[in-house]
């Protein structure tokens, strides 16, 4: 008999952090393993959000209890922040400041979804989410897509994936795995369907400044302002300022869904850290220098990462459009032998890129798209040059 509930005992554990965690640990061991798992920025924290931590840790109204839905100065941080880079336009009263965009995801799902409640969600997806919608009582309606599309769900397919008990649609631009933005006309038309159906929408904002050449983020509750009565907004610090260790995330919606999630967080976390809170306010009132230096370090490993994977025979890589990301299709590997192992899945064939080349990338299984794997990007240009190097080796030779 299990001891642990059916509930918990049903959770994947998240494969990008147990192929970082294996990485690390053959690392730890004196391994050379180049990891292309991990989905955080390879920056420090920029200088002047330490500095107001450190300042923040000293001042003695942080050590003790704040509001459980967030400093009311980080909401006021948020609201100008949101209007400054996206057009949107909200209240304090509006915003949940969260323990990381992660707990925003499951938080949003669990004030939206009953039990029997689906949700449209789209693959490749976060391994997050379906977890976090099963765990809130909402049934995963999966959409696959694939490279030909542009990993992008049409209007078509999301009709026939609706039925009576759709309660949301989960929507991610820049997206990960795949690192596809949709077009302002592409968002818009989504937004309107959304309106039309009656359906929410929670969209995940976490890459917004991560856009590459010619692409464009855009907010769909800028562009369709009828769906704001409809919609979360989930964003946070993470990958725009290199914050990943920080754990400060929130959420935006109208107040009474904003309302019940304070309560739920009063009761499951309280308060996310002040000193964190207070490094988050510095990042998001400090301005977008430090964020423009990165994108253009992404913006050329982008450029970097797409030539040398698309250099290897049995390999098509599309262009990444946004967060850091290149998610190729390689189906043109398997069904061969490497080093006398047989590969018939990306699961396998990743075992075996760690096991032989001491590589680590994240196979498609993880993101509901077998037959892909994700290779982040946040690491420096000559162990993308090396990394690609010895995993080409090894499915060339």
């Amino acid at each position: 008999m299990n001891r642990a509930s059916q509930r918990l005992s049903a959770i994947q554990p998240s494969a990008t952090l147990a192929v970082d965690a294996k990485a690390k640990a053959l690392q730890a061991a004196g391994e050379n393993v180049i990891g292309f798992g991990a989905g955080e920025p390879d920056f420090p924290t920029p200088a002047h959000i330490v500095e107001a931590a450190q300042a923040a840790c000293a001042d003695p109204k942080n050590h003790k209890y704040s509001p459980a839905g967030g400093l009311p100065e980080m909401k006021d941080a948020i609201v100008a922040k949101t209007l400054r880079d996206s057009g949107f336009e909200c209240e304090p009263s509006q915003v949940l400041v969260t323990n990381g965009g992660k707990h925003a995801v499951y938080t949003a799902f669990a004030a939206l979804c009953d039990p029997g409640d689906e949700v449209i969600c789209p693959a490749p997806y976060w391994t997050t989410y379906p977890e976090a919608i099963t765990l809130a009582g909402g049934v995963p309606v999966v959409i696959d897509t694939d490279v030909e599309a542009g990993f992008k769900v049409t209007i078509e397919q999301l009709d026939e994936a609706k039925t009576s008990r759709t309660k949301v649609l989960l929507f991610v631009s820049p997206d990960n795995p795949s690192g596809a933005i949709y077009s302002p006309g592409e968002v818009k038309a989504i937004g309107e369907w959304a309106v039309e159906n009656g359906v929410w929408v929670i969209t995940d904002e976490i890459y917004e400044h991560l856009v590459y050449g010619a692409n464009e983020f855009s907010s769909m509750p800028v562009l369709v302002p009828d769906l704001a009565d409809q919609c979360l907004i989930v964003n946070g610090v993470a990958k725009t300022y290199a914050m990943t260790g920080w754990r400060v995330g929130w959420m935006i919606g109208p107040k009474d869904i904003i309302g019940v999630s304070t309560s739920f967080q009063s009761h499951a976390t309280s308060n996310v850290a002040n000193v964190a809170q207070r490094a988050a306010i510095a990042a998001l009132n400090g301005g977008l220098d430090d964020v423009h230096m990165m994108r253009e370090a992404f913006t050329r490993r982008a450029t970097l990462i797409h030539g040398l994977l698309g250099d290897i025979d049995g390999v098509v890589c599309p262009e990444p459009q946004g967060a850091f990301y290149a998610f190729p299709d390689l189906r043109g590997l398997l069904g061969r032998s490497y080093g006398g192992v047989e590969a018939t899945s990306t699961l396998e064939l990743a075992d075996i890129v760690l096991d032989q080349a001491r590589v680590a990338i994240v196979p498609g299984e993880a993101f509901g798209t077998p037959g892909y794997a994700r290779f982040s990007f946040a690491l420096g240009d000559a162990d993308i040059e090396e990394g690609i190097a010895r995993f080409a080796a090894l499915v060339s030779g």
